[in-house]
C-alpha cells in the first residue's frame, strides 16, 4: 500500500484552523505549495512548522533560524548565514567551477568532490545533452548539496547559449533544444532595446527551466577597436546604443514580474562583463593572451568606456535596479590607475574597490574572469592569465584580488589557495578584519541566491522544461529577432525586383495562401550557389578542435531548393547566391615571425588580400612581459596573409561567370571588414552576424523585409583602421560603395531604399 505523506495528513487536518499545504512527489525531491506562502523543494531536509507555514530546516538544529525563514529580507537572511559559516565553507563561496558539461543526469566524482571537499556552489554549466537531462542533473546536485553544512542550494551558471546555429531549420510550430536569437551584435544590429529586453525574457525562462540561475552575460563591452577578435559578443561601437541594450538584457533576465522588487522564481542573476571594458585592445589583440595582455586608451577615452555599465546595466528601470554581478576582463588597462600600478583589473584596486564600488556605488558581486590566478607558460599560451602578478605565487594572487574586491575566483575548484589568501589577510590585518572582509563577500555571493529563490526550491521540472526550452513561441519569436538583424548594404538597381516572385510580390510579413481567383504564380526563378572553401582551422581561443581544409555547399542543397530551382551551370541560373565570410585575418601574433628573429607581434588584417601594416604606430603604447626582453610591440612593416582570402575569390569568379545577371553576397561578420574588395562585384549585399542559413534565403526570396542597421562602421581601407585610436568610437573613414552610400553607424537598406526611421534619427550620429 502506498504510504500517504505525513506533512499531507497534517495538512489536510489542519484545514479547519489554519493555511493548508499540499505535497506531491517530483524528480527526487518532494514539492510543497502552500497557501500565502513560499512553494518549497525539498529532498533531505527536514521541515518546521510555524503557525501553519513550512520551512526547510537545512542546518538540521531543530530551530527556524534567520536564513531559513522566507518571510525574512534577502539580505538580512544573507547575513544571518554568513555570520554561520565557517571560513572553509565561505572559501567555497569564493570558488567559480571550470567548465562542466552535462552528457548525463548523474554527478561525476570530480563534481561530487568540489560540491563537498572544496563547498563550491558556483557551477557553470556548458553544453548539456537535453533539457530534461540538464533538469535531472540539476536536481541530483541539489539533492546533494542539501545534505551538506547548511544545505546552501547550487547556483549553476551559463555562458551566452541561445545564439543561432547556421544549419538549423526552422518550421513555425515546432520546437529546439533551446531559442536561437542572433549574436549580441547582431542584436545591436536590429537597434531595439524591446527585442533585447524579449529576448531577456524568454532566455530567463529557459535558463531556469534547465536548473540555471545566472547568466555569464551581457557582454557590454565598447567596442571601439575593430580588429578585436570578441567584438561579436558586443552590441558594437557606440556607447548610447550600448546603454540601451546593456539595460534591456539586464531586466529581461532578471525581472520577475509581479513580485515587489523584481526578484523572483523566474529571475537570472546577470554577470556584466568586463569591467571596465576590454574593448580597446592594442592593436586588436585579445588578452588571453599574453600578447594582448594591454588595453589603450590614445585618444583619452577611458570613462566613456564605464558608461554601458555605469549609465546601462547598474541603472535598470526594473525592480532589480543593477545587474548582480560584473567580470573584470583580463586586459591591464594601462595608465588607468592614478597610481601608475598596471595589473590585470581583478589585480587593481583602484579600478574594483575604488572605481567600481566607492565611486560607482555597485555592492554585487565582482567575479574574475577564467583562470586568472594560474601560471602563464608562455607568450602565445591559452593557460594562465595572470597579467602583471607573474611573479607571485598563486596564493598570493588570490590575496591580492581580495584585497582589490573581489569575491569570487572564475575557474578555480580548489578552495586551497583561498584559504592561504586568508592567513595572509589575518597576518597583515588581524582575524576581526580578515573574518569581516570574508563574510562581506559570502554576503554578495548568497544575496544571489536568495533572491532567485534557490534557497526555497532551486529544483525544477524535466517534464516542464522539455515543455519550455525551445517550445514553438519562443523559436518563433527568435527567428523573427534573426531576420530583423541582417543588414542589406547594397540593392543595384533593385536587383531582385521581379525574380523569386512566384515567393512573394509585393513584401508581405508572411506569404499569403493561394487562393483560387489568384493569378498563376510567376515562373520560379533559378539559383546558382558556388561551393565554399573551409580553410584549416581551430575554434575560438583554441577551442573546439581542429577543422581540417574542405570544399563545401555552404547551405543545405534540399533547403535551397524549397526556395528556387536549382543551376549546376552559371549560364542556366537567374541569379547566383554566394555565403562567404569576413576576412580572417589573423590574432595578431605569430611565433614564426619570432622564429625569424622578429618580436612576434603581426597585423590583424580587416581585408582579405595579403596586407602590409605601413601606417601602423612604430612603437607600441604599452608591452612588456616576464618572458620578453622588449617591450615596443610594434608590428609596423609586417605583412599578414588572410586565411580565407578564397572567400574573395569566390565572389570575383561568381561575379565574371554570372555575366550581366545579379550576384547575391551573403556576408558572415564577427567584426567590421573592408568591404572595397568584393563590393564592386556584388548587385545585393548582405551582411549578418550569425543567423540561420533559413534567414537569408527568407531575405533572397524577399519573404521579409531587410531591417538591420550596421552597429558599427564599415572602413574604407586598412590605412583608416590602423589611424583609428583603440578607445575612441566613429572614429574610422567609412567605405563608400559604387552606388554613392556611406557605409557608416546605422546605416541600412530596405526594399525601398536607405532606412530612414526612428531608430536611425535616434541614434544616428
Amino acid at each position: 500500500m502506498k504510504r500517504i505523506p505525513l506533512l499531507l495528513i497534517l495538512g489536510l487536518a489542519a484545514a479547519a484552523c489554519g493555511p493548508r499545504w499540499l505535497e506531491s512527489e517530483a524528480d527526487g525531491y518532494r514539492l510543497i505549495t502552500q497557501k500565502r506562502g513560499a512553494a518549497l523543494g525539498v529532498s533531505t531536509a527536514p521541515l518546521l512548522t510555524r503557525n501553519g507555514r513550512v520551512f526547510k530546516d537545512l542546518n538540521r538544529n531543530g530551530e527556524l533560524d534567520i536564513y531559513e525563514d522566507w518571510r525574512q529580507p534577502a539580505r538580512k537572511r544573507a547575513e544571518d548565514l554568513a555570520a554561520q559559516l565557517s571560513i572553509e565553507e565561505i572559501a567555497g563561496l569564493m570558488l567559480y567551477s571550470g567548465h562542466q558539461s552535462v552528457s548525463a543526469d548523474t554527478i561525476t566524482a570530480r563534481q561530487r568532490e568540489f560540491l563537498e571537499k572544496d563547498n563550491l556552489r558556483a557551477v557553470l554549466v556548458t553544453s548539456v545533452a537535453s533539457p530534461e537531462v540538464a533538469a535531472r542533473w540539476n536536481n541530483r546536485v541539489q539533492a546533494f548539496v542539501e545534505g551538506l553544512g547548511h544545505g546552501i542550494p547550487a547556483n549553476n551558471s551559463s555562458d551566452p547559449r541561445n545564439e543561432s546555429r547556421a544549419t538549423a531549420e526552422f518550421n513555425a510550430g515546432s520546437g529546439g533544444q533551446i531559442s536561437l536569437w542572433p549574436t549580441p551584435l547582431g542584436l545591436a544590429a536590429t537597434f531595439d532595446p524591446a527585442i533585447v529586453r524579449t529576448f531577456g525574457m524568454i532566455a530567463s525562462s529557459e535558463y531556469r527551466a534547465l536548473g540555471i540561475a545566472t547568466a555569464l552575460s551581457p557582454q557590454i563591452d565598447l567596442a571601439t577597436e575593430p580588429r578585436w577578435s570578441r567584438f561579436n559578443g558586443t552590441f558594437g561601437e557606440d556607447p548610447e546604443l550600448d546603454i540601451e541594450m546593456a539595460r534591456a538584457y539586464v531586466e529581461g533576465f532578471q525581472t520577475t514580474e509581479g513580485t515587489s522588487d523584481g526578484w523572483g522564481g523566474r529571475s537570472v542573476n546577470a554577470m556584466v562583463k568586463h569591467w571596465p571594458s576590454g574593448g580597446p585592445e592594442e592593436g586588436g589583440r585579445d588578452a588571453h593572451y599574453s600578447y594582448g595582455k594591454y588595453a589603450v586608451y590614445p585618444g583619452d577615452n577611458f570613462q566613456m568606456h564605464l558608461r554601458p555599465f555605469t549609465e546601462g546595466a547598474f541603472r535598470i528601470q526594473g525592480g532589480t535596479r543593477s545587474a548582480s554581478a560584473v567580470m573584470p576582463y583580463y586586459t591591464i588597462s594601462y595608465g588607468a590607475d592614478p597610481s601608475g600600478r598596471n595589473v590585470g583589473n581583478s589585480y587593481n584596486h583602484f579600478l574594483i574597490s575604488g572605481l567600481l564600488r566607492e565611486i560607482h556605488g555597485f555592492d554585487g558581486v565582482v567575479c574574475t574572469d577564467w583562470n586568472i590566478t594560474k601560471d602563464n607558460r608562455a607568450v602565445e599560451a591559452f593557460d594562465g592569465k595572470c597579467w602583471g602578478v607573474e611573479n607571485l605565487t598563486e596564493a598570493q594572487r588570490h590575496f591580492e584580488a581580495i584585497l582589490a574586491g573581489v569575491d569570487q575566483f572564475g575557474g578555480n575548484n580548489d578552495k586551497g589557495p583561498v584559504l592561504e589568501a586568508y592567513a595572509m589577510w589575518v597576518s597583515e590585518y588581524g582575524e576581526k578584519s580578515a573574518r569581516e572582509r570574508f563574510e562581506q563577500s559570502a554576503v554578495r555571493l548568497l544575496l544571489n541566491s536568495f533572491r532567485t529563490g534557490l534557497f526555497e526550491n532551486p529544483y525544477t521540472d524535466p517534464v516542464l522544461a522539455a515543455k519550455v526550452v525551445g517550445n514553438a513561441g519562443f523559436m518563433e519569436a527568435g527567428y523573427g529577432a534573426q531576420r530583423r538583424s541582417v543588414v542589406m548594404l547594397k540593392n543595384r538597381g533593385a536587383a531582385l525586383q521581379g525574380l523569386n516572385s512566384h515567393l512573394l510580390e509585393p513584401f508581405h510579413e508572411t506569404a499569403p495562401d493561394a487562393r483560387a481567383d489568384e493569378p498563376a504564380p510567376a515562373p520560379v526563378s533559378t539559383v546558382y550557389l558556388p561551393k565554399r572553401r573551409y580553410p584549416a582551422g581551430r575554434g575560438m581561443f583554441g577551442f573546439g578542435g581542429s577543422n581540417p581544409e574542405r570544399i563545401d555547399w555552404p547551405v543545405d542543397t534540399a533547403l535551397v531548393k524549397r526556395y528556387f530551382d536549382w543551376a549546376d551551370d552559371p549560364a542556366e541560373a537567374d541569379f547566383a547566391l554566394v555565403f562567404i565570410d569576413g576576412p580572417d585575418g589573423g590574432s595578431g601574433y605569430d611565433v614564426r615571425d619570432r622564429e625569424r628573429g622578429g618580436n612576434g607581434y603581426v597585423p590583424i588584417s580587416l581585408q582579405y588580400r595579403p596586407y602590409k601594416a605601413e601606417y601602423a604606430r612604430p612603437v607600441s603604447i604599452a608591452g612588456g612581459d616576464p618572458k620578453e626582453s622588449f617591450t615596443n610591440r610594434s608590428y609596423r612593416g609586417k605583412t599578414v596573409t588572410t586565411a580565407n582570402e578564397s572567400d574573395l575569390d569566390l565572389v570575383l569568379d561568381t561575379r565574371k561567370k554570372m555575366g550581366d545577371k545579379p550576384v547575391v553576397v551573403c556576408v558572415r561578420l564577427t567584426k567590421p571588414f573592408v568591404p572595397a574588395e568584393i563590393e564592386p562585384a556584388a548587385d545585393v549585399l548582405f551582411v549578418h552576424f550569425g543567423v540561420q542559413n533559413q534567414v537569408l534565403l527568407d531575405l533572397a526570396g524577399r519573404l521579409c523585409e531587410p531591417a538591420g542597421l550596421l552597429p558599427m562602421q564599415l572602413p574604407a581601407d586598412m590605412r583608416t583602421v590602423e589611424e583609428q585610436a583603440e578607445d575612441v568610437p566613429h572614429d574610422m573613414r567609412p567605405y563608400t560603395d559604387s552606388e554613392g552610400r556611406s557605409y557608416d553607424f546605422a546605416y541600412g537598406l530596405d526594399w525601398g531604399g536607405v532606412i530612414d526611421d526612428a531608430r536611425v534619427r535616434k541614434y544616428r550620429k
